[in-house]
């Protein structure tokens, strides 16, 4: 697990961006699932990973959740909590946020360019085996329950909890 604290000297978040974030997005955005351990089996649901990007005025926050149990919370600042999915309450959470994408997977358009949302905005994302899904809102109608995937987000905003958590409870040296 890392984080890291925020520059002095913060950026707008589209020039903020940079390689480590691009990549970490990168590479989830291309994986291979098979090659990751999480073959199709007949009796494994349709989504096999999740995203939830939010825009902010400093930047972009990307939660990323895995079948596999991997879970990890990026920021183009820089910052970012990884390695959570060694952790109960954050395997449960992470669980739960992909039941939630499945559920509602039939709300979901197929997503063909990968963009960040605009702030205020999130862009929920199912990686499924069939390709990946999307769907974009105004984090407002979202976290007011003014949306059809406000169970989604709020499922997603668990996992950041129990991520937070984790982190808060470490000890600095780790």
């Amino acid at each position: 697990m890392f984080k890291r604290r925020k520059q002095r000297d913060p950026q707008p978040a589209r020039s903020a961006r940079g390689g480590v974030f691009d990549g970490l997005r990168g590479q989830v955005l291309h994986l291979d699932p098979a090659a990751d351990g999480m073959a199709r089996t007949p009796s494994s649901s349709l989504v096999w990973g999740g995203m939830m990007e939010t825009a902010h005025p400093n930047g972009t926050a990307s939660l990323v959740c895995l079948r596999n149990g991997t879970t990890s919370l990026y920021t183009s600042t820089g910052g970012g909590i990884i390695g959570g999915g060694a952790h109960a309450a954050v395997v449960s959470a992470n669980e739960a946020f992909l039941a939630e994408l499945t559920a509602h997977a039939t709300s979901m358009r197929p997503d063909t360019d990968e963009s960040l949302p605009a702030e205020g905005r999130v862009v929920l994302r199912a990686l499924t085996y069939d390709g990946p899904m999307i769907f974009e809102a105004a984090e407002d109608d979202l976290g007011y329950h003014r949306s059809v995937l406000s169970p989604v987000f709020h499922a997603a905003h668990e996992v950041i909890t129990q991520l937070r958590l984790l982190d808060e409870h470490r000890s600095p040296d780790q």
